[in-house]
């Protein structure tokens, strides 16, 4: 998607910086930017706002689904959750980017399949990743969402994340949750919410929004609570291995 002003968000938030006078210490909380782009810049969407402090956030573990790039994209250094100063390169870690092993900084162990040729995926993340190469397989023309670089996994929403934020092929919005095993009823009320986020702070005049959820199982509870609830679907996954022998020279 193309630029809504004459520079990308990345050099506006450069911008900001200056406007503001931040000083190295400085701690600016995420609704003052909000602010300052609301007030500068207000076509600029709160997600992709959002999605743009952890790309610029050295220390943000989310910026390696966003494409950060060495030196243009090292601007802040996020404090916590809400709050965020300006990177200082001679006291902080070393940015992270994308391509670095950051999982094995929020996993304990990678652990084995529970047996072989388990039909579920080992982790949330790697149900993730496959089906966001593969949004076809739930529906043609469903792709991730894009906005300067930015994409729709772990889609920033009022400080959480969407698991995979789509569009169909008409351009609506698609919100898609995933349980790897067992989808219980309690996680459409977090699908929900996220779609009303969307349709509140990211979906322009016209647009639908609409959500699936994908688990390994589909509870009875959760048929339950969604048989009366409009623009939701649910998948059930699963795997399999087809073999095809190398024959010996």
């Amino acid at each position: 998607m193309a630029s809504l002003y004459d520079k990308p968000v990345r050099a506006l938030m450069h911008d900001m910086v200056h406007d503001l006078g931040l000083e190295p210490d400085t701690v600016i909380s995420r609704d003052r930017v909000r602010s300052w782009f609301k007030e500068s810049y207000p076509k600029i969407k709160d997600g992709t706002i959002s999605a743009h402090l952890l790309r610029m956030s050295v220390n943000s573990k989310s910026r390696v689904h966003y494409g950060a790039k060495p030196g243009e994209d090292d601007l802040f250094f996020q404090v916590d959750p809400k709050h965020f100063r300006l990177y200082q390169p001679q006291n902080d870690p070393a940015p992270i980017y994308p391509g670095d092993d950051v999982e094995q900084a929020v996993k304990e162990e990678i652990q084995e399949l529970a047996g072989e040729g388990s039909p579920e995926f080992a982790y949330e993340k790697d149900l993730q990743n496959y089906l966001a190469k593969n949004l076809h397989l739930i529906e043609p023309g469903l792709s991730l969402f894009q906005d300067e670089g930015i994409n729709g996994l772990e889609f920033p929403v009022g400080g959480r994340f969407i698991d995979i934020l789509a569009t169909d092929s008409e351009g609506n919005y698609v919100v898609i949750e995933l349980k790897v095993s067992k989808g219980y009823d309690r996680v459409v009320g977090q699908l929900l919410r996220y779609m009303a986020w969307i349709r509140k702070n990211q979906a322009e005049p016209g647009q639908s929004v609409r959500g699936i959820i994908v688990a390994r199982h589909i509870s009875e509870d959760l048929l339950l609570a969604c048989s009366g609830v409009q623009g939701v679907q649910l998948f059930e996954y699963e795997l399999s291995v087809s073999l095809t022998e190398a024959r010996l020279q």
